[in-house]
């Protein structure tokens, strides 16, 4: 749509592993001479690991280019099959005959060997490429590292390269599978692009695509790219495919911050922007959601009515959100205070913060910000989020914002009140409008947090202690469900499924762990263990 207008021929931010749009970062370089150089070993496994997004397909896209001509290749995409389907899948990739019908592990292997054989007696190579190998099942595991014990008296006759996310790396320490990674030639984990990488990545794809003409990135939206994107390749592609879009609807010659911060909101889903709503499935799942949500909350509520009650003689964010009702304020903006420096800013956002825990912090002090903060029994955490886990999470919250220069600063959240944020910026203290959040937050938090007694470290279905105990009570609370007693210290079975329907409800991975996020979401009603955001429901 906008490629005519940018003089553009092709589209410069597809998320296809087109291995034309290879960039050469440092890592992506290193990736690729690693699988190269596995490829012309002797056998045995390579493994490319990487988070979501930062390019593994496309580095194997580019060495299906650069293998050798003498190379049989079997890619299998997907990897959910049992071991009579992979070895299916391989004979199929391989144009290796079988009877129809046939589920015989031995008729398969029979099959494999006989065309390794024939490969190696041409001088040939055959190589397997498994793409998502952390979704593979162990006995599968065990069935592939079988099938490179296939070999002549001097060579292996089969390459196996495995990509896959960071957690095949954990997998592959499993007692059962350390015959397996006793095999692997080479290995290399992806990272990030770097800030100075990320500039140079979009400006090489904008070049490919037939840019001859002006900057549609400016400097400083580059440098906020970096840090809204977290360097990842697929999500630098998505918001600056967005971003021309919308600098293009707009009619403009280069892609502004706003475009930009609003693009990424897109991207993320962050602010609850009208476009996001209009959205049918993103409204029925957020709608069936706050369903869930709002009727948890109530039925808490109704049981800790005594406690809201109590909570009149506390002072910090209470006695604001109470000034406020009786003496509306007229609604200002974020911007930063003139004359201030990110630094003064930070300072001044964490004292706020700890002030709202009745706590000190002594800005300038040479122990870091969580140093402080554990001295005086509290936790912190960093994190990205939206506007929605603010409200779910319910306590103040330190936000790091930008300006129109795409510079950082920093303020304190310490109230919400419907569609009214308190903010307090540098030492000013501001009603802002919840719609004005988005524009200036790309979702960088740092958050206070107070663990229970019982937390040492995070639990884990199959974890036994008393932090299990306190995770049952707190569900119940939750719940409005008596509060059980005498039961076995096990985090197991129901309960888990209880936390992952939780953690699925707040936006957070539904993997049963229980960390500090759940931890929050799980006491972020409980205005007696800390200072929160907004009362009554949860959700706002």
């Amino acid at each position: 749509m906008y490629e005519e207008y940018f003089g553009l021929t092709k589209k410069p931010f597809s998320i296809v592993p087109d291995p034309r749009y290879f960039y050469t970062s440092v890592g992506h370089r290193e990736a690729l001479a690693h699988l190269l150089y596995g490829i012309k070993s002797d056998g045995g496994f390579v493994l490319l690991t990487g988070e979501v997004g930062t390019g593994k397909t496309t580095v194997c896209r580019r060495l299906l280019e650069l293998m050798p001509e003498d190379t049989e290749v079997a890619f299998i995409l997907n990897p959910k099959l049992t071991v009579e389907e992979l070895l299916a899948t391989i004979c199929d990739e391989f144009r290796i005959s079988y009877p129809e019908g046939n589920t015989s592990i031995k008729v398969f292997i029979a099959g494999i060997n006989d065309y390794l054989l024939d490969v190696h007696a041409k001088g040939r190579r055959a190589v397997i490429i498994i793409e998502e190998a952390q979704n593979l099942k162990p006995e599968v595991l065990e069935q592939i590292r079988l099938l490179t014990n296939l070999e002549t008296n001097e060579h292996k006759l089969l390459q196996m390269i495995m990509l896959g996310q960071p957690e095949l790396r954990e997998i592959l320490k499993q007692p059962q599978l350390l015959q397996l990674s006793q095999r692997i030639t080479a290995r290399y984990h992806l990272g990030h692009l770097s800030r100075e990488e990320v500039p140079a990545y979009v400006n090489y794809r904008l070049s490919v695509a037939g840019l001859v003409r002006g900057q549609l990135f400016p400097p400083q939206t580059l440098r906020r790219l970096y840090r809204l994107s977290g360097g990842i390749p697929r999500l630098i592609n998505v918001i600056c495919d967005r971003a021309l879009l919308g600098t293009y609807v707009q009619g403009k010659d280069q892609v502004d911050m706003e475009t930009l911060m609003t693009s990424a909101h897109e991207v993320f889903g962050e602010g609850g922007h009208k476009r996001q709503r209009q959205r049918i499935v993103y409204g029925v799942l957020a709608g069936f959601f706050l369903v869930i949500l709002t009727a948890l909350g109530t039925v808490y509520y109704m049981q800790r009515t005594k406690a809201v009650v109590v909570a009149s003689s506390r002072p910090a964010v209470q006695e604001a959100v109470a000034k406020a009702k009786d003496n509306p304020v007229k609604k200002t903006n974020l911007e930063r205070p003139v004359n201030y420096t990110a630094n003064a800013t930070m300072e001044m956002a964490y004292q706020a913060l700890f002030k709202q825990w009745q706590l000190q912090y002594s800005r300038g002090d040479s122990r870091t910000v969580c140093e402080q903060a554990r001295k005086q029994g509290l936790q912190c955490l960093k994190g990205k989020g939206n506007i929605g886990h603010l409200r779910l999470m319910n306590r103040p919250i330190v936000l790091t914002l930008v300006d129109e220069k795409g510079d950082e600063y920093f303020a304190a959240l310490i109230s919400l009140r419907g569609e009214t944020a308190v903010f307090v910026i540098g030492n000013e203290t501001r009603d802002i409008d919840i719609n004005e959040i988005s524009r200036r937050w790309a979702g960088d938090y740092f958050i206070l947090w107070r663990a229970p007694q019982e937390y040492k470290e995070e639990l884990k279905p199959g974890d036994r202690g008393p932090m299990v105990a306190w995770l049952d009570r707190q569900l119940a609370l939750i719940q409005g469900r008596p509060v059980p007693t005498g039961r076995e210290q096990v985090y197991h079975g129901e309960i888990v499924k209880e936390v992952k329907r939780l953690q699925l409800t707040a936006g957070l991975l539904a993997d049963g762990i229980v960390g500090p996020r759940t931890i929050i979401c799980l006491t972020a009603a409980d205005d007696n263990d800390g200072p929160v955001l907004h009362e009554g429901k949860r959700g706002g």
